[in-house]
């Protein structure tokens, strides 16, 4: 398999690019040359964005718009006419979708069939690469990890949603698509648990663990005993790439599910996890409280990457340390100088290239 050599003058349509991993993508594409347009919700406004401390709208078309509103998504899409989507606007948080499972079934479910029959209907585009999770598959708490080709499934509506996005990108490749001459190629990519600079998402376990460190709190915890494989966001925004790359190149072999996934050394506990953040942080005598949830969570969660490693070439590059090591400056560095979002997302961004390449 072939993959264009990168997304320089490609015209790229990021949904969700006001969110932590939109903006990162967002980030590595403006970096890679890309023509960047977003379209999202505006940044929550219960904490710092990554979105506007490190200026992500700059140099690209930024669009505030709702993805359960067909008629508005079409129109953006016509009016910047991509090449490529990358879909990763969602509700994206398991304990939100509690609260509000209409809210997370709308936008995770009908959110993705409008975003691929908006792209459908535009005659630019040529790929589609929707973001789901490793939380879309049936989890049985095995030891092992899913494969691409294991059942679907989510006892919870965050869960069952992403599940259900895959579904109808499902059926968009097999048929809508299929019936339009294959023009669009469609792919799904599914990423394990991400931590990352500027995250400041409500009950994510990295945010959490900054907050209360700085506020000089103890550490709680809701479910330490759950392993969850780690990664850090740009593992997953070059999987994002490589992947859509050879979408353009060669879309009837890129087309499909993807898992992406960290080597098997990243997959810690919960518990172990916010220790040696802690300590990456700054803080390695923190205090740890267990507070346990009443909301059913899986204990285990792996994925199994042989496909995209055998297949796209794609592979994991940083360990557990290097992972927490990157996170860790990144909040450090915004700390000391909220000025200094910018400077920090880009130079990691440039330095994982580099590795990378």
């Amino acid at each position: 398999m072939t993959q264009a050599p990168s997304f320089h003058d490609v015209r790229v349509l990021v949904t969700g690019h006001t969110g932590f991993k939109g903006a990162w993508l967002c980030a590595w594409l403006k970096a890679e040359g890309a023509t960047v347009a977003g379209f999202a919700l505006a940044p929550e406004r219960d904490g710092p964005s990554l979105f506007e401390a490190a200026g992500i709208g700059d140099g690209m078309r930024s669009t505030i718009g709702d993805i359960r509103d067909f008629a508005v998504v079409e129109r953006e899409v016509r009016a910047f006419r991509p090449e490529i989507v990358f879909h990763l606007a969602a509700q994206a948080l398991v304990r939100r979708s509690y609260g509000d499972p209409l809210a997370t079934f709308a936008t995770n479910v009908m959110g993705t069939a409008h975003v691929a029959e908006a792209a459908r209907r535009c005659d630019s585009v040529r790929a589609i690469l929707c973001v789901t999770s490793d939380k879309c598959y049936e989890n049985k708490g095995r030891v092992w990890g899913y494969r691409e080709s294991d059942p679907l499934g989510g006892r919870d509506p965050y869960s069952a949603s992403k599940a259900a996005a895959e579904l109808v990108a499902h059926a968009y490749r097999q048929t809508l698509l299929a019936q339009d001459g294959g023009r669009v190629a469609l792919a799904t990519a599914r990423g394990g648990n991400v931590v990352g600079g500027g995250d400041w998402a409500e009950d994510r376990l990295v945010p959490d663990i900054v907050r209360f460190i700085d506020a000089g709190a103890p550490i709680v915890l809701r479910n330490p005993r759950a392993i969850r494989p780690w990664q850090h966001v740009l593992e997953l925004v070059n999987a994002y790439c490589v992947l859509g790359r050879r979408l353009l190149a060669e879309p009837a072999a890129a087309s499909g599910a993807w898992n992406f996934g960290p080597e098997r050394g990243n997959a810690v506990s919960v518990e172990q996890l916010a220790k040696r953040f802690a300590a990456a942080y700054g803080d390695g005598s923190a205090r740890i409280e267990i507070a346990p949830s009443a909301l059913a969570e899986a204990d285990r969660l792996m994925l199994d990457i042989a496909k995209a490693v055998a297949l796209l070439g794609w592979r994991p590059r940083l360990d557990l340390d290097q992972t927490l090591a990157l996170t860790a400056a990144w909040y450090r560095g915004f700390k000391r100088d909220r000025r200094n979002a910018a400077a920090l997302t880009l130079t990691q961004i440039a330095a994982y290239r580099a590795m990378a390449s």
